[in-house]
């Protein structure tokens, strides 16, 4: 049976990891309400610049398609990946499950003869697969959360993108990052990014199509930076939302399981004192008994 010392040591060490784990909840809770409310206010924009450029691309001659817009060649093409992760850990399976996809995918994609390089944006995806995919990393962007604004990831990300695309480092680029739904709920998502997924448009939308000024063409050239930009900011907000809801329920089940364990703990330190308690009192009475004899 454990000795008493221990017992209280190993008390005194869950209720410390007790206590710092709820403080992270709170302070995961706090965020959470920050970051939600960002991630939810960017959501109609970003919906509505993607359909406008359906219905923008859909309206043009495909004679002339953009090169944001160009279908990638058939059979091996040059592919790149932007893997959202986390800075830091202690956020349940948000990293894992990212992680496992990417493996997952770039196995698929490498088995199919397409050629694929990725930029983390997080430090953990990194952390885990700078030794399997090191040659292939085209960029790592770290601390992107701390300034969570659209032109910082317009300047970082974005322009970089359009500035490798254009120089001809990958026929495609997808996002693959967690989308926030809940405080509970995470959804892990792939979202083609270029070139920009563009669905047929019926006749009767053609008909009741706006005039567009100077061109549909003009105005599509001009849309089509911008969407990239908004669609790696929502991304980059969906992320960080996602990673303080997964951090907050992961310190919740903490804190729980700490207070379980610190009950049975508490049990057997009772039990183990009684125990001492009577054994010295047996041992009392027992010499008590041999001097009376």
């Amino acid at each position: 049976m454990a000795n008493l010392k221990s017992l209280r040591n190993r008390i005194r060490s869950v209720n410390n990891t007790r206590q710092i784990t709820k403080a992270m909840k709170m302070v995961s809770a706090a965020k959470l309400r920050r970051s939600q409310e960002k991630a939810l206010a960017t959501r109609p924009y970003s919906v509505r610049i993607r359909g406008m450029i359906q219905r923008l691309a859909a309206l043009t001659s495909s004679d002339n398609a953009l090169p944001l817009l160009a279908r990638p060649p058939e059979g091996a093409r040059k592919i790149h990946l932007v893997v959202y992760t986390a800075d830091r850990g202690l956020c349940g399976s948000f990293n894992s499950s990212i992680i496992r996809s990417v493996r997952s995918h770039i196995a698929q994609l490498t088995k199919e003869g397409h050629s694929v390089t990725v930029t983390f944006v997080g430090r953990k995806g990194h952390d885990v697969l700078k030794r399997q995919y090191g040659a292939i990393t085209r960029d790592v962007h770290v601390g992107m959360t701390r300034h969570l604004n659209f032109e910082h990831a317009e300047r970082i990300i974005a322009n970089k993108l359009l500035i490798d695309f254009d120089a001809g480092f990958f026929d495609e680029c997808h996002l693959v990052y967690n989308a926030f739904k809940s405080a509970m709920t995470q959804e892990l998502t792939w979202r083609q990014l270029i070139p920009a997924p563009v669905e047929a448009i019926v006749d009767d939308e053609k008909k009741a199509s706006p005039i567009f000024e100077p061109d549909e063409e003009s105005v599509l050239a001009a849309l089509l930076p911008r969407n990239i930009a908004v669609q790696v900011f929502q991304a980059l907000t969906e992320s960080n939302a996602a990673e303080h809801a997964a951090r907050m329920t992961a310190m919740d089940n903490a804190v729980r399981n700490a207070g379980q364990m610190l009950k049975k703990l508490n049990i057997t330190y009772n039990r183990t004192r009684q125990a001492a308690i009577t054994t010295e009192l047996m041992e009392i009475i027992g010499g008590s008994e041999s001097l009376k004899g």
